[in-house]
């Protein structure tokens, strides 16, 4: 069986997760004690150089990282139900929201996250005030795009759902959860897609 290296709570061991629940596929999850410097040691540097999770780990011991990149290996590996695009447009379609949504919200949240008081307390990293009340700030207005745009339209990348929405669900929970940055109530649409997309069986299977 494939093992996946993950850590409870972070937002891209999740991603995987999900997206091999909906392919009804099994991973053998090995939880990594990050906060203890694990993914840091010469064992873990040989699975992944960038010291980060998650990883996937086949049989033969060929090692996976990146949540893009793993989900990408599985889709390949069990089709159905399709994903990441099932045409030349839709494939560009999908990839393009999912490669905003990493770029700018991810960023966005992680810059609060970094700079906020959780992580300052595990003494990681001295926290820059500023950077976190302007990744604060940039995740709202994100928040508003994404709440406008999901008015004309049930699922952050067209009619069905998508690994965007994997991400995307991923990452508001994590910022609600562990950043205290929940999208405002006002942003109806985006409730709305929130309530279908966390309704979904692979979603409640692996909680935030």
């Amino acid at each position: 069986m494939m093992k996946l290296y993950s850590f409870k709570g972070a937002p891209n061991p999740r991603r995987v997760l999900i997206f091999a629940e909906e392919k009804g596929l099994r991973l053998d999850v090995v939880e990594v004690n990050l906060r203890g410097g694990e993914t840091k040691t010469s064992a873990f540097l040989g699975k992944n150089p960038s010291g980060k999770i998650p990883v996937l780990e086949l049989p033969d011991g060929t090692c996976l990282p990146e949540s893009v990149a793993i989900c990408r290996y599985l889709e390949a590996l069990a089709p159905e139900p399709n994903l990441f695009g099932t045409d030349p447009l839709e494939t560009a379609q999908i990839e393009a929201v999912h490669r905003q949504l990493e770029l700018e919200l991810f960023a966005h949240i992680g810059a609060a996250w970094v700079n906020g008081p959780i992580v300052a307390a595990a003494g990681l990293v001295k926290p820059i005030e500023a950077q976190r009340l302007r990744g604060e700030g940039l995740a709202k207005k994100y928040y508003a795009r994404l709440n406008e745009e999901l008015t004309s339209r049930p699922f952050l990348a067209g009619e069905r759902f998508t690994v965007a929405d994997i991400s995307a669900v991923c990452l508001v929970e994590f910022a609600a959860a562990r950043v205290n940055l929940a999208p405002d109530a006002s942003l109806t649409a985006l409730a709305a897609w929130h309530e279908r997309v966390r309704s979904r069986p692979s979603v409640q299977a692996h909680p935030a």
